[in-house]
C-alpha cells in the first residue's frame, strides 16, 4: 500500500520540492489555524479576521500574479495551495480566489499603471481586500443582460445597479463593479467608502457559512473618469476574470474531496460492527476504492491543467471540463463519505457534511454545471447552444 492512502497513486511524485514545499506550508496552516476551529466558524456563520491575515502573511493573495509584492508563483503552486485551503473549507479557498482571480488580476491584467500601483501591493499584504461585482438578481448564467449601468456625466462616471452573492462584498475595501456603458460592458474600481455604496449579508445560508456572502447596491456612485480599467472593453474582462478563479476550483473541489475521503477512511478502519471494522465489508470497501479513483483522476487532471497553465496552453473550455468533472465528483465524494460515517456523518464533528453543504455553491458559482456542459458542447461541436 502506499505510505498516503488518499494518494494511491502517487501524484506527489509528479511534483517538483518547491511545489511540494509550498503545498507542505500551507497545509500546516490548514492543520494548525482553520481545521480546529472550522466547524465552530461554520455552525455559527462567520469568517474570523485572524484567517485573513494568516492568508496575506504567507503571501497566498495574489501569488499567481507578478510583481507588486505578489509571489510570482507557478501555476500548479497556486492549484495545490487551492487544494490545501479547501481541504480546510470552501470558504476559505473562495476568500483567496476571489481577492487574488477575481480582484487582483483584472487590475493587473486591465488597470492603468496608477490603478496597479494604489491597489496590488496593498491586496497583496492584505491591508485591502476587493471583491468581485458581476452576478445580479436577475442577470446569473447570463451576465451579458446586465442591469448595472454607468453613465458619463461631465469627466465623471456615476453607477446604478445591484449585485448578488458577492463573496467578500461586505469586508472589501474596494469593489471591480462590472456595469453596462455606451461602449458595451467595462470594469469599475469602486472604493466601497463611495457615497451611495453599500454593501449588505446575505443571511439564512446553509452553504458557505464560513464565508462572507453580500449584496451590493449602487445608488448614484459617482467615480472619477480614473475608476474604469482601460485595458478591456465586453464581456471578455470579466469572462477571463472567472475562467482564472475557476482554475483554482479545479484543484480546492480535490482538496474537499480529500478531506471527505480521508475521515471516512479512517471512521471505517475504527468502527467496528459485527464483530469487525466496517472497512472489511465488501460494500464499504467499494466505496472507498470508487472515491479514490475519482479523487486521483481529478487530481491528475488538476495537475494536467496546471501544467498546461504554466506553458500558456489552456484554453477556457479546458478549464471548464476541469471544474465541471471535478466539482461534480467531489460532491459524489462528500456525499459517499457521509454514508460510511452513518448517523455521525451528519454532523460538525466530521468534515463530509459541511464539504458537501459547500459543494452546492461550488457547483454553481462561477459557472454552473449545465454552463459549462454547454461550453464544453461548442467545443465540441463547433455549435454554440445558447446565446
Amino acid at each position: 500500500m502506499a505510505a498516503d492512502s488518499s494518494d494511491l497513486l502517487e501524484v506527489d511524485r509528479l511534483l517538483d520540492e518547491e511545489e511540494r514545499a509550498i503545498r507542505d506550508v500551507v497545509r500546516r496552516f490548514v492543520e494548525s489555524e482553520v481545521l480546529p476551529n472550522v466547524g465552530d466558524w461554520f455552525e455559527r456563520g462567520e469568517f474570523p479576521s485572524e484567517v485573513m491575515k494568516g492568508t496575506a502573511d504567507l503571501g497566498l493573495l495574489g501569488m499567481h500574479l507578478t510583481g507588486y509584492g505578489c509571489l510570482g508563483a507557478s501555476a500548479v503552486s497556486y492549484g495545490l495551495v487551492c487544494m490545501e485551503l479547501e481541504a480546510g473549507d470552501s470558504g476559505l479557498r473562495s476568500f483567496v480566489s476571489v481577492q487574488g482571480s477575481l480582484s487582483m488580476f483584472p487590475i493587473w491584467k486591465y488597470g492603468s499603471d496608477e490603478q496597479k500601483q494604489e491597489w496590488l501591493p496593498r491586496m497583496a499584504a492584505g491591508e485591502a481586500i476587493g471583491c468581485f461585482g458581476l452576478t445580479e438578481p436577475d442577470a446569473g448564467s447570463d451576465p451579458g443582460r446586465m442591469r448595472t449601468s454607468a453613465k458619463h456625466d461631465g469627466p465623471d462616471w456615476v453607477l446604478n445597479g445591484t449585485k448578488l452573492w458577492i463573496t467578500n462584498g461586505s469586508i472589501a475595501n474596494v469593489a471591480i463593479v462590472w456595469a453596462q456603458t455606451e461602449e458595451g460592458v467595462r470594469g469599475f474600481l469602486v472604493p466601497t467608502d463611495t457615497p451611495g455604496f453599500s454593501a449588505s449579508d446575505i443571511q439564512r445560508k446553509l452553504s458557505l457559512r464560513a464565508s462572507v456572502t453580500s449584496e451590493l447596491v449602487l445608488d448614484d456612485v459617482r467615480l472619477p473618469g480614473s475608476a474604469v480599467l482601460p485595458g478591456v472593453v465586453g464581456m471578455k474582462g470579466p469572462l477571463s476574470c472567472l475562467t482564472e478563479a475557476r482554475y483554482g476550483i479545479v484543484w480546492g473541489t480535490m482538496g474537499a474531496a480529500r478531506a471527505c475521503f480521508e475521515s471516512a477512511l479512517g471512521f471505517a478502519k475504527a468502527r467496528v460492527q459485527w464483530g469487525r471494522p466496517i472497512a472489511g465489508f465488501q460494500l464499504t470497501q467499494a466505496k472507498l476504492a470508487n472515491m479514490a479513483l475519482e479523487l486521483g483522476k481529478g487530481t491528475l487532471l488538476a495537475l494536467h491543467l496546471g501544467r498546461m497553465k504554466d506553458e500558456g496552453l489552456l484554453r477556457p473550455e479546458q478549464v471548464s471540463f476541469g471544474k465541471l468533472n471535478n466539482v461534480r465528483e467531489a460532491l459524489e465524494i462528500a456525499r459517499e463519505a457521509r454514508t460510511i460515517l452513518g448517523a455521525s456523518g451528519i454532523t460538525l464533528d466530521h468534515p463530509a457534511m459541511r464539504h458537501a453543504s459547500n459543494l452546492e455553491s461550488v457547483l454553481t458559482y462561477e459557472g454552473t454545471s449545465e454552463i459549462h456542459s454547454l461550453i464544453i458542447g461548442q467545443a465540441l461541436t463547433g455549435l454554440r447552444a445558447f446565446d
